[in-house]
């Protein structure tokens, strides 16, 4: 499946198998590429397969690959998280620094100091289906939208928790025939909500647990977005094959 997604060049890379198990290795341990054990290639081998890949968007092709064989679509789950950003990474402010390469490389001070809110589509099965990257500090609400945008059709059902009770995003499902399930905030008036189709909401949770048991999507240790979004959907990828 990687000989189908990889770039095609004159000099096909050498040891391609150990090159990503050794990219693979990194990113479950959360570790600095130097610490590649020896039995791999070289580590600035893979480091840069990688890093030159996330900027080709190799690794989204990979995904989506992968994904593409098997979605239910039924029901969508909607569901976000903030990721503590290493200290290396945040940097310190520099002088005349307005804010706007940090928010194009998804860096912001949320509560606890600098992380990024990292947002995900799930289907039925709670298997992801795209993700998106904002600084830590913004909602999760405006994010629902391209994530929806991304599926291929609308799906029956919308699943998510309070923080996306919004009336305008409930009219924007209802009209694209989409069936919000969205239960209200304690102040807001009582709306219909199945609970049938709430209490699946576990999958998307689950989705993360599992996620996160790669260590370097449960703290970002990269500093732009495009190689943090890789490592992230090699963790889904690899969920994909596990399944």
């Amino acid at each position: 499946m990687i000989a189908e997604v990889r770039p095609k060049g004159k000099n096909p890379p050498k040891n391609l198998r150990r090159t990503i198990s050794a990219i693979f290795w990194r990113h479950q341990n959360g570790a600095k590429w130097r610490a590649i054990p020896d039995e791999f290639d070289p580590w600035w081998i893979a480091a840069q397969l990688f890093i030159r890949w996330s900027k080709l968007g190799v690794w989204q092709h990979l995904f989506e690959k992968v994904k593409d064989r098997d979605q239910a679509l039924g029901i969508v789950f909607l569901d976000g998280t903030t990721i503590r950003v290493h200290h290396k990474v945040a940097g310190a402010a520099k002088k005349g620094d307005t804010g706007c390469l940090r928010d194009r490389e998804a860096l912001g001070r949320p509560c606890g100091g600098f992380g990024t809110k990292v947002c995900v589509a799930a289907d039925g099965y709670g298997r992801a289906l795209s993700f998106t990257l904002s600084p830590g500090q913004a909602h999760e609400l405006p994010s629902a939208y391209a994530l929806l945008d991304d599926l291929p059709h609308p799906p029956a059902y919308v699943v998510c928790d309070r923080g996306y009770a919004s009336q305008k995003f409930r009219d924007y499902l209802w009209d694209r025939g989409v069936r919000p399930v969205i239960p209200p905030r304690k102040n807001d008036p009582e709306v219909a909500c199945p609970k049938w189709a709430y209490r699946h909401r576990h999958l998307v949770e689950n989705l993360w647990a599992r996620l996160k048991e790669w260590r370097a999507v449960a703290t970002r240790y990269e500093k732009t977005a495009a190689s943090f979004l890789s490592v992230i959907l090699n963790a889904a990828t690899a969920d994909y094959l596990k399944a």
